[in-house]
């Protein structure tokens, strides 16, 4: 625990807990949001990417002519012009580096090879969708046709697009480095005791899962606007993604310049969930090539082409065990994960995620995992919410429902025996992760009450009546928040009676206007309205972590807290000077500076304004103003349980949820309001991945077969029914005010208990899995072929 951080002596929480509306909605809902494409220059041009149309090719030539001489078309890049500008690939810094962090290698040990993600290929093309050459036109128009006109010669090369098949010997590399596609495999935990373990156990139970792709549909499509000061020669990106200060270290890294010559704006983001965590090419390519022209150049992605080319998400095969004694006690888990992470390697974050929490909720005394990732001719994947939680998740938990059918234990019981109990927090796993605090049985306890868990056989029963079948879902989940470890904020009390809190975090829709605010008021004693929250400038943001891994609320909230007790102390000072005292005579009890020497007192909005009539010396020349850093890696573990009832048509396999509750254990909850928005979205893209989402490439071919919403399933506000949702505040020993995250909590367990819901509602045919997504069309195809095998 971060013990030097103290919350200050006498505060009262009042803001913090409470449903306090969202500040931000109301210029969001009358279009005054700044998103990215809101964003116009004068001069302004556009640019079309011309994308391989092969998963796998080497790139012969490129014959740029006819399109450089096509009208109000101002330049045509290609992967040699980067060459020859010496430009560097994007540095993603893939593999997780905080002190807590899974520590992922290559098979030797050594550091991972994550391939040169350059902005465009001077060698070949590794995906259906990459960028092979830029076109700048004075309208979006005369680029795209533009980019009709650019010739590619190709020589196609065989290809990979199946994790599975990526393990095969014999297939063809996607990078001369790593010859097998292979490019981690590191083993966590402790064989000889899980060895030993699965030696003397009454039972084993196995499985293996395919955890697919899926992508985010953000609301607001992929755009960026490069523009460039010949008097200053700085870049300027106008770019929504997930934390502007990691962006502007990235452009300037391509570019290969300094730092301080680039600068980011990222304001409202309309939508993210960890897809626009990692910068795309075309945020490098409008930079470079507004530099080259000397005039702004804008990318605004097409809904095909973000289906084609956004970050994708999940993507993992699970090959599991788990041994168990003659009473359903766990005694030991192995299991073989394999990441998709696709082309190029942009974010581990799923893979080292998911290996610290493989063994879920339970109390596993041994564990031996083997972690790999291979490279395939895909989108390359990155995290996405919950990052490689809700596949871990999905593993035990249907392994949880499989070993009580073969050990013939009810699945509550069989979970009972294996939860690790509120006794044993903190709780330190079989592969090193240290759990901060939980009451896990008590949450399923509390879950199975809200979902009126004893009245589903009546319920069933019913279903049966009317022809339909019912069945009852219910998943367990643990999950974990790390994050960037480094905080800034800079807190200015003006005299107009404004607050500026300077934040690095950078919001996707989560509240951070209002909640961080919250925070803020009740330090300070001062009104929430009062509190402004400025983010997404780089010249103004000089540090901060972004907003991923739920990450936001504590790493803010914690170095507010902090910076606030050097806030106090300038207040003392600078009322001693107004009450004409000694500092130390002077206290801050209740929100108001006051001394004994005198009748007078001020709050902190007041005593900003008293400031004007009093003459400061020097070490108080900045006034009611601080700025704070801090740096923190100790992981938190927010927890819970899912339960969901399903009932399907056994003639057509559609599926309805009809009920759903969850009971997330967020630490304290800043603002209950939010987090349950928080958890609503979040269930609805669990559950939309595990009813209706999916990335599908055809293997025969290596092409993408979902490029629009005809291909592509989502969840509807009619599919989804009204979630019963409750908060437990278990806080956490790990930072002073005791969040864990509320954010990614709805979607970790909600892949896995809706295929429980499933599969139990299948029970009578035998049926004990079913594939995601559980579209109608699988679950009728499952019926069919047990009916037949029955008749067999």
């Amino acid at each position: 625990m971060n013990k030097q951080i103290e919350i200050p002596a006498g505060t009262v929480f009042g803001s913090i807990g409470q449903p306090v509306r969202r500040k931000e909605d109301a210029r969001l809902l009358i279009g005054k949001g700044r998103y990215t494409d809101d964003f116009s220059l004068e001069g302004q041009t556009f640019c079309a990417l011309v994308r391989s149309p092969h998963p796998h090719a080497r790139i012969v030539r490129i014959d740029t002519s006819a399109a450089k001489a096509m009208p109000g078309v101002l330049l045509v890049l290609t992967g040699e012009d980067c060459k020859a500008d010496a430009l560097k690939p994007i540095p993603h810094s893939a593999v997780p580096a905080t002190n807590f962090d899974m520590k992922l290698t290559d098979r030797s040990g050594g550091p991972v090879f994550t391939g040169r993600h350059v902005l465009l290929p001077a060698d070949k093309a590794r995906y259906v969708g990459e960028p092979v050459a830029m076109v700048v036109a004075e309208t979006r128009a005369q680029a795209m046709d533009a980019a009709e006109a650019v010739e590619v010669e190709y020589e196609e090369l065989p290809y990979t697009v199946q994790t599975g098949d990526a393990l095969e010997p014999g297939r063809e590399p996607l990078w001369d480095e790593i010859p097998d596609n292979v490019l981690v495999e590191t083993h966590f935990g402790d064989k000889e005791k899980t060895d030993k373990a699965f030696a003397k156990a009454a039972h084993v139970v196995k499985s293996n899962f395919n955890i697919r792709r899926v992508t985010a549909v953000t609301m607001e499509l992929r755009s960026c606007l490069g523009d460039y000061d010949k008097e200053t020669g700085r870049y300027t990106l106008y770019c929504g993604g997930g934390g502007a200060v990691k962006q502007k270290y990235e452009m300037a890294g391509i570019l290969g310049i300094p730092h301080q010559k680039v600068r980011v704006l990222s304001y409202d983001i309309g939508g993210n969930f960890g897809s626009r965590n990692r910068p795309y090419v075309e945020y490098g390519l409008v930079v470079w090539a507004a530099g080259k022209i000397q005039r702004p150049v804008k990318y605004t992605a097409t809904r095909s082409e973000a289906f084609l080319t956004d970050y994708q998400g999940r993507d993992l095969l699970v090959d599991i065990e788990v041994a168990f004694d003659d009473k359903g006690k766990i005694l030991a888990m192995r299991s073989d994960n394999v990441s998709n992470v696709g082309s190029h390697c942009v974010s581990l974050s799923p893979l080292s995620k998911g290996s610290g929490l493989i063994t879920g909720s339970y109390d596993i005394p041994a564990a031996w995992l083997r972690s790999r990732a291979v490279f395939t001719n895909t989108m390359p994947t990155n995290a996405y919410r919950s990052s490689g939680r809700p596949e871990v998740t999905f593993a035990i938990e249907r392994l949880m429902d499989k070993a009580a059918d073969e050990l013939g234990i009810d699945r509550i019981k069989i979970r009972r025996k294996n939860l690790v109990s509120a006794k044993k927090m903190p709780y330190r796993n079989a592969v090193g992760m240290l759990y901060d605090s939980g009451t896990y049985e008590a949450n399923m306890d509390a879950a199975m009450k809200l979902a009126d868990w004893d009245g589903f056989k009546q319920r069933k029963k019913e279903a049966k009546k009317r022809g339909k079948l019912l069945g009852l879902g219910m998943a367990n989940y643990v999950e974990s928040s790390i994050g960037a470890p480094k905080e800034r904020t800079e807190i200015t009390v003006k005299p107009n009676g404004v607050v500026d809190v300077v934040i690095g975090t950078q919001p996707a829709g989560q509240g951070h206007e209002t909640s961080f605010a919250q925070v803020v008021a009740d330090l300070l004693a001062v009104p929430v309205k009062v509190i402004n929250i400025i983010i997404g400038d780089t010249d103004i943001v000089s540090v901060g972590g972004g907003s991923h891994s739920g990450r936001s609320m504590r790493h803010a909230g914690t170095v507010i807290v902090k910076a606030v007790p050097e806030l106090i102390e300038k207040g003392r000072k600078i009322a001693a000077l107004a009450l004409n005292t000694d500092a130390d005579k002077v206290e801050f009890k209740d929100g108001r500076f006051s001394s004994p020497t005198s009748n007078r007192s001020f709050d902190f909005l007041e005593l900003a304004k008293e400031i004007e009539r009093l003459t400061l010396p020097a070490e108080l020349k900045d006034g009611l103003a601080v700025a704070c850093d801090n740096e923190m890696h100790e992981p938190v573990f927010p927890n819970g349980c899912a339960i969901c009832e399903i009932e399907i048509d056994p003639d057509t396999g559609a599926p309805t949820i009809t009920r759903y509750a969850t009971i997330d254990d967020v630490g304290r909850c800043i603002n209950p309001l939010i987090v349950h928005g928080q958890t609503h979205g979040g269930i609805a893209q669990g559950v939309g991945q595990a009813m209706w989402e999916l990335c599908y490439v055809d293997p025969s071919t290596g092409q993408p077969l979902t490029g629009s919403f005809m291909d592509y399933g989502m969840p509807h506000a009619h599919t989804l029914p009204s979630f019963k949702a409750e908060i437990v505040e278990v806080l956490s020993p790990t930072n002073p005010l005791g969040i864990k995250a509320g954010g990614e909590g709805g979607t970790t367990p909600a892949l896995a208990v809706i295929v429980s819901g499933v599969v139990d509602a299948l029970r009578d045919y035998g049926i004990r899995d079913i594939e995601m997504p559980t579209t109608p069309y699988v679950i009728w195809q499952a019926i069919q072929d047990a009916k037949a095998k029955t008749a067999t």
